[in-house]
């Protein structure tokens, strides 16, 4: 069987990510980030893990390595360092627009 001579069947579909429109907003807020806090070095690193390999959300994937690049941190040491502040007892706030993930807890609601 010859190969297909249309090219665009040979490319791959992007995804949408369910969660691109959230993420795009804290993406934003950590463009604007010279020298990022713990809280800012933990978002990054776990967006950076998200979107690894997903196929799509090419914008989010770009822009993540350009703040690590504007950070001063490859992504070896992102993760050394985000390793030292879960080790240090650090939480995540959880905000009401946020109420997606492992760190949303519904038994904080039942009140």
């Amino acid at each position: 069987m010859p190969a297909d001579p249309n090219p665009a069947s040979l490319q791959t579909t992007d995804q949408s990510h369910p969660l691109h429109a959230l993420d795009r907003q804290v993406v934003d807020g950590l463009l604007a980030v010279e020298r990022p806090a713990d809280a800012q070095l933990v978002d990054a690193a776990r967006l950076l893990m998200r979107y690894q390999g997903f196929p799509g959300a090419h914008d989010l994937q770009d822009v993540l390595e350009r703040i690590l690049r504007l950070w001063g941190l490859s992504r070896e040491e992102l993760q050394q360092r985000t390793r030292a502040i879960w080790r240090s007892g650090f939480r995540p706030t959880p905000q009401a627009s946020e109420a997606v993930g492992s760190s949303f807890d519904t038994a904080d609601q039942d009140s």
